[in-house]
């Protein structure tokens, strides 16, 4: 798992001392808007930028085994059915506030079945396909 934990840090000192602009970090997409409404889970973070509400998590899937699926926004348990039945494809989750348009990649991370190449490589003859968990 990877934690944009500093970056959005540095990129708050910036805006706080007035060298980065607000419009420059308030620019969600109204599709990363209309996500965060469908498939966003709420955080209890308030927005750091103006403060009028708790930001929503969205989780994006990117991966070559998704097909259509990849570059799309999904719920928490849309992810675990994806695990479970999908080889290994990565989720990006980001920060917004849906009033403001702030938005921040917080983390990113790997979800699925080790693919069979590594799988064979790894197990040496089980039958029971590995799997990566959020929990990994």
């Amino acid at each position: 798992m990877v934690d944009y934990a500093l970056q959005r840090r540095s990129l708050l000192a910036e805006v706080y001392a007035g060298r980065t602009g607000v419009s420059e970090v308030c620019d969600a997409s109204p599709y990363l808007l209309r996500a965060a409404k469908f498939h966003g889970k709420p955080s209890k973070v308030m927005c750091p930028i103006c403060r009028k509400e708790q930001l929503t998590l969205v989780s994006w899937v990117f991966g070559d085994t998704l097909g259509p699926v990849s570059g799309s926004a999904r719920t928490a348990e849309e992810l675990v059915r994806l695990a479970a039945a999908r080889e290994e494809f990565s989720v990006h989750v980001v920060e917004v506030c849906r009033t403001c348009s702030w938005n921040h990649l917080v983390q990113s991370y790997v979800l699925g079945m080790v693919p069979s190449t590594k799988r064979s490589r790894r197990s040496s003859g089980s039958r029971t396909p590995s799997r990566r968990t959020a929990t990994e």
